[in-house]
């Protein structure tokens, strides 16, 4: 087996569980391995670290499959591996609709699938993992016998492993429009234009979250893209629903998704850039029971930080300023680079700077067939905040 030595300072940290190993952190390591190879991962004082695959043109050289030496990088490994993951989600209720595998979360690193009922999407966003797509292809045959298999790998991460972007059918072609079910609620999605694989499972569960207190209000909803939320809001028993979303795209398969569950007498959508125009209600003193702001991430990268914190504090203080006295203000970060207490500690300060005083409902991250490990923080990505909004 080809074998990767590390440096004496840095062990600590992957013996703990994280699963990366970066270029820095490698003492020796063998010259025959090549983009992809299997490799296993020794301290310096050739202690077993774990086996996984490498890719030397990285900076993450190393992403570790398994912490045991016994276990082989294999076929029937892949199978095994998704079968334990989808066994988790079985356990916790998630049988339709769900993140089948989450990447490190599910120690199969870099390694999305999706689940939409009977189809799926799959990203492999390494070059490591990208070598086992056929087996993990074969493994979903195997297990489920889905009508479709998507992969949508058109991600600009992979160019950084030395891949190409694409996407394309990893099974016989199907219509990529498909319908599925969430919450007594139909939705269409586009695996194949949608976002990432075409429709948000992590807030699946958050969408619950405002049954009550959409209940006889009028709600708006920012960035709403296919409306999921703002229907799930009509549905709940809201009196009016508008949302918001910059994309032609999103709003049309938002107007179709109510129609769909016959709440379009209810929920509205317009195409709009939703910054622009919450700044100009504000102004114009408009108000809702409920405001719900799901927008995008705002950092990318490390050095967009702070660029990101000024973002949500604005937006948030805007959604804030739209909120009738004792409503709602519902509202979403989906970024890791923001951690958790940051978030909340940028809420405060837009409604420090609104002049309003908030009551925290509710706090969450993403659904539960997106696992968070601790020291993993690419895992804990999602925040989904609720607060009351009052006058000070």
């Amino acid at each position: 087996m080809l074998k990767i030595i590390l440096k004496k300072k840095v062990a600590g940290r992957l013996l703990a569980g994280h699963p990366w190993v970066f270029s820095n952190e490698i003492d020796q390591m063998d010259d025959e391995l090549h983009g992809g190879d299997i490799a296993d991962i020794y301290t310096y004082d050739d202690k077993f670290v774990g086996r996984g695959f490498v890719n030397p043109q990285s900076m993450i050289t190393a992403r570790i499959l398994t912490r045991n030496p016994n276990e082989t990088i294999n076929a029937e490994f892949f199978l095994n591996r998704l079968k334990r993951a989808w066994n988790y989600r079985k356990k916790l209720g998630y049988t339709e609709n769900c993140r089948l595998v989450f990447g490190e979360a599910d120690e199969l690193p870099q390694l999305i699938i999706d689940k939409f009922n009977d189809y799926f999407v799959i990203q492999t966003l390494a070059l490591g993992i990208d070598v086992w797509k056929p087996a993990i292809v074969d493994a979903l045959n195997t297990i489920f016998t889905p009508k479709g298999i998507f992969e949508r790998n058109d991600v600009p991460v992979r160019e950084l492993e030395g891949m190409t972007q694409h996407k394309g059918f990893l099974s016989a072609p199907f219509d990529t429009k498909i319908t599925l079910k969430e919450n007594g609620l139909q939705f269409y999605a586009d695996v194949e234009k949608g976002q990432k694989t075409g429709y948000f499972l992590d807030q699946q569960d958050n969408r619950r979250a405002i049954s009550n207190i959409v209940k006889d209000a009028d709600v708006l909803g920012a960035f709403c893209y296919t409306g999921t939320f703002e229907i799930h809001a009509g549905y709940y028993g809201a009196k009016s629903v508008l949302g918001l979303d910059i994309s032609a795209q999103a709003v049309a398969m938002a107007e179709a998704n109510a129609k769909l569950n016959g709440l379009d007498h209810i929920c509205r959508f317009q195409e709009v850039n939703a910054f622009d125009v919450l700044k100009q209600w504000v102004k114009e003193g408009k108000k809702w029971d409920v405001v719900m702001l799901d927008p995008p991430s705002f950092a990318k990268t490390r050095s967009a930080v702070q660029k990101a914190i000024t973002g949500y504090k604005e937006i948030n203080l805007r959604g804030m300023k739209l909120v009738r006295p004792g409503g709602f203000l519902v509202t979403s970060s989906c970024t890791n680079l923001v951690p958790p207490e940051m978030f909340l500690q940028v809420i405060e300060m837009a409604a420090k700077d609104a002049r309003k005083k908030i009551r925290q409902v509710t706090f969450q991250a993403q659904s539960s067939d997106h696992p968070i490990v601790p020291g993993l923080e690419n895992t804990n990505y999602l925040k989904f905040l609720i607060v009351q909004v009052d006058n000070v």
